[in-house]
């Protein structure tokens, strides 16, 4: 695939683009649940004809928790793909490293963010929502396929967070600004990751046959399926 990015570049975009945990959302912050959390284009619960206004504003508040859970899960299997990653170049290409270890850095950045937001949802929700789980045994179901296979979720996974602050969050004047604020953050780093991702593709993708690349591609796409096969 063409493109044009590099690693001392992407890193040097990640360091500007960084931000604080504290500035996003604080350990004690509480969220404000007299309103909507995601926009209607994704949480599509305004359109429920057999719920009420009140209802309806209470399912996207759990569409809104769903969907924040489902990132940490992710990211969670993110961190060590990436150790994993970076750990044959530690000697001999220091801006792939440093950028690669930026990144996992920020990941688990996401991970401290989701869980506080969790808790925050925990305080102020008046049911018990579960979460999918255990992250621990969806992470081993991933891992352990080709990692190029693994690579190309994270990179699809990467883009659609793009795609759903633009394309749905960003300019939704009638979500929380809490929540909001929260999605543009993750999007500012996380349009980065993508530069890195589509870097980590290429390189795991270097020397293989037709052939490889195609069982990869079929276990992309197998991981993309797993949730329903048991």
């Amino acid at each position: 695939m063409y493109h044009d990015f590099n690693y001392e570049a992407t890193l040097s975009s990640s360091l500007r683009a960084q931000w604080q945990l504290d500035d996003v959302l604080r350990e004690d912050q509480e969220l404000d649940f007299s309103r909507n959390f995601m926009p209607e284009s994704l949480a599509r619960t305004g359109a429920i004809s057999s719920l009420n206004a009140f209802e309806q504003k209470v399912l996207n508040q759990i569409s809104a928790h769903q969907y924040l859970t489902i990132f940490g899960v992710v990211e969670e299997f993110i961190l060590p793909f990436l150790l994993d990653h970076a750990r044959p170049h530690l000697l001999n290409d220091d801006w792939r490293v440093r950028a690669i270890l930026n990144f996992a850095s920020e990941e688990a950045k996401h991970i401290h963010l989701f869980k506080r937001y969790h808790a925050a949802f925990a305080r102020g929700f008046p049911v018990e929502c579960e979460m999918i789980g255990p992250s621990e045994a969806i992470g081993a179901e991933v891992l352990r396929h080709d990692p190029l296979a693994v690579g190309l979720v994270i990179l699809m996974i990467e883009w659609m967070t793009q795609q759903h602050y633009l394309g749905s969050i960003k300019d939704d004047g009638d979500i929380d600004p809490l929540f909001k604020s929260l999605m543009k953050n993750h999007w500012v780093e996380e349009a980065q990751h993508a530069k890195l991702d589509t870097l980590i593709v290429d390189a795991l993708a270097e020397g293989r046959t037709e052939e490889e690349i195609d069982a990869a591609i079929d276990e992309f796409f197998e991981i993309g399926g797993s949730s329903t096969t048991d």
